[in-house]
């Protein structure tokens, strides 16, 4: 989590007159302001890093690559037939009604997040729930991973299920974090995720994912 932070306050200071200079993580070379860039996972840290474009090129491949760092994706896709029932989500034991589900490319272990006031809360998944889970849709046993997970949205009527890269996830948390009032969030933080998924279905192009905004980025996990 530490890393995101750390993705989330250089774009924060990216932003707006006078913002420091943003460089890659990976090898300090300045990226170019008001343009999107990439982000790597470092596996064994949990580390999600800045990388320019050449740095983003090296690690552009599936398999962990050296130093265990891996290229977040940039497809996002709406699993338009995928349908998780209650007593299924129950199984899964998370408490609220948006979550998002990432396997552990290591271990196999599948972790649930979800966005709270405090940042992202995290629990590990019951094998045999999430064994349960993937019979929901043909894709989900293949392309969740540790850095494309599955996002879902069930909050107030909502019935959506999302393929996104790990670090859309974290511009969710950012948006609760930062918006999220009283107890039950109140109606601009929900109105926030209503925008946050339209967004989601908005053409991009490969190589410009969504950045991180200034509002977005003030977050941290406990």
């Amino acid at each position: 989590m530490s890393g995101l932070r750390r993705v989330a306050r250089q774009a924060a200071r990216a932003e707006g007159p006078g913002g420091r200079e943003e460089r890659c993580d990976l090898c300090a070379e300045p990226l170019p302001p008001g343009h999107p860039h990439r982000h790597v996972l470092q596996s064994v840290t949990g580390t999600v890093s800045c990388a320019c474009r050449a740095c983003a090129v090296l690690f552009d491949h599936d398999a962990t690559s050296a130093g265990g760092y891996r290229l977040l994706p940039q497809e996002r896709r709406r699993l338009e037939d995928c349908h998780i029932d209650d007593a299924v989500w129950a199984g899964l034991g998370v408490p609220v009604s948006l979550a998002f589900f990432t396997r552990s490319g290591d271990t196999g272990e599948v972790t649930a997040a979800y966005p709270s006031p405090l940042g992202a809360l995290r629990a590990t998944v019951p094998p045999d729930s999430w064994r349960e889970a993937e019979q929901c849709h043909p894709d989900l046993p293949e392309h969740v991973t540790d850095v494309q997970a599955l996002l879902v949205h069930r909050a107030r009527g909502a019935d959506e299920y999302w393929l996104v890269p790990l670090d859309d996830c974290y511009r969710l948390v950012a948006v609760v974090r930062a918006h999220w009032k009283g107890l039950d969030g109140g109606p601009e933080v929900w109105q926030r995720v209503e925008d946050f998924f339209r967004a989601l279905t908005e053409p991009t192009e490969p190589t410009e994912p969504t950045p991180f905004t200034t509002e977005e980025a003030s977050w941290a996990s406990p």
